[in-house]
């Protein structure tokens, strides 16, 4: 099975060098580009217990037993038109894993970008979502130095862009440059939900970044809400507690069945995040902390810091990152026994399903990276990076297939990949 994925994986890396031979001759004539990139991933988890995924988009996870390109093969294109000096029309489809367990290309980007001199510019489209740094950026491969985005750092966040428009607003300030942008939207993906697909179309995004520009330095700040359109998919257990509410006068379970009502509520993500690269050097930081007003998501912390050290053309590098949530110790407010004078009713199964659902929502784990980067030729890198997962107490939010098992909180991730560029 690896051979045989080596050998797709090589047919393609062909084809998409073919693809960038003839762009490089239709360049030379035309204000219309073509340009792509990809990554040909493939990696391996040592647990059997939980699906490791790239980010909470993904419904399914690599497990122990073979090498998989599933959460890293991706595949872009994009074309550039060039409309008149200050007028630029940009679309982008993208062939990757995603919610509904298919590859099928969808379109990611489609903007029209206004930009009359170096200060301001203009989009209005389909544009990439700036929620954290470098988040608009985590498809291409060859742009970060990992084989992908942190997972702690970049996991809950399943949507790469949003209907709407951005504007910014750039400065020269104490030897740099600053650059302010607020951008509002609407989503327009679908997420994994069991038993069903939970449909975020028409969720309402705003926000503002502010970022800093000097010399080898860049800091960000952000700040953004997310206004969910759509509930995820608890009817089967929040039916039941609005029954029992009403026929007990048990107002704690409706309490409890409210909490996990999702539209109309919001998120709300804060973040900071510098990065340094100059010379052989390449450091990036950066903290998140996300507010929820709804149960299905605890509220949450991470951070990462990844430092790399280049020796010509091969970079090796070094992370470590952590995700927490807040517990919300929500309960349905049932005895496990009620009795009536009719008799015994038994609550304990309810209450174990509602606290298992519970669990499966917390995330408390920390991820040691090694890894290395090989330039092995301009616009085509080759990593290979390992994964060293612990995750505390009943930490199974990001995983796939976690809720069925009693996993350990250890898996180690070994991952291949090479990225391109064309």
């Amino acid at each position: 099975m690896f051979f045989t994925q080596l050998k797709k994986l090589a047919g393609l890396f062909w084809f998409i060098f073919s693809l960038s031979a003839f762009d490089a001759r239709a360049a030379e004539t035309s204000s219309l580009n073509i340009h792509g990139f990809g990554t040909l991933g493939l990696a391996r988890s040592s647990s059997s217990d939980v699906g490791f995924i790239r980010n909470l988009s993904q419904p399914k996870g690599i497990q122990d037993g073979e090498w998989s390109g599933r959460i890293d093969t991706i595949l872009g294109v994009q074309a550039h038109w060039q409309i008149t000096s200050d007028l630029t029309a940009v679309g982008q489809v993208v062939s990757r894993y995603k919610y509904d367990d298919t590859r099928d290309p969808t379109v990611d980007l489609a903007f029209v970008k206004w930009e009359p001199d170096d200060r301001f510019s203009l989009r209005v489209g389909r544009i990439g979502s700036d929620v954290m740094m470098l988040a608009d950026s985590r498809l291409v491969g060859y742009s970060y130095l990992t084989v992908r985005p942190s997972v702690d750092f970049f996991g809950s966040l399943f949507f790469s862009s949003f209907d709407g428009g951005d504007g910014s607003f750039t400065l020269p300030l104490g030897g740099g440059l600053i650059r302010s942008k607020i951008f509002a939207g609407r989503l327009h993906e679908k997420a994994p939900d069991d038993p069903s697909l939970w449909d975020t179309s028409g969720s309402r995004l705003y926000g503002a970044v502010v970022d800093y520009f000097s010399g080898p330095w860049q800091f960000r700040i952000s700040s953004s809400q997310l206004r969910y359109s759509s509930d995820v998919d608890f009817k089967a257990l929040t039916g039941i507690l609005y029954g029992i509410s009403d026929a007990t006068g048990i107002t704690d379970a409706r309490d409890a069945a409210d909490a996990f009502v999702t539209k109309d509520t919001n998120s709300h993500y804060y973040s900071l995040g510098t990065v340094y690269d100059q010379g052989p050097v390449h450091i990036e930081a950066a903290a998140i902390k996300i507010y929820h007003e709804t149960a299905t998501f605890q509220d949450s912390r991470s951070g990462y810091l990844l430092a790399g050290y280049r020796i010509n053309a091969v970079t090796p590098y070094i992370g470590i990152s952590r995700w927490t949530t807040d517990d919300e110790n929500l309960q349905t407010g049932l005895p496990d026994e009620l009795v009536l004078p009719s008799g015994t009713l038994d609550f304990k199964p309810l209450n174990d399903r509602f606290q298992g659902i519970m669990s499966t929502l917390s995330a408390d784990q920390t991820t040691t990276t090694l890894g290395i980067r090989w330039d092995v030729r301009p616009k085509v890198a080759l990593k290979a990076q390992w994964d060293s997962v612990y995750a505390y107490d009943d930490s199974k939010f990001p995983y796939a297939s976690a809720s069925d098992t009693d996993w350990n909180g250890r898996t180690d991730v070994i991952s291949l990949s090479m990225d391109f560029i064309f």
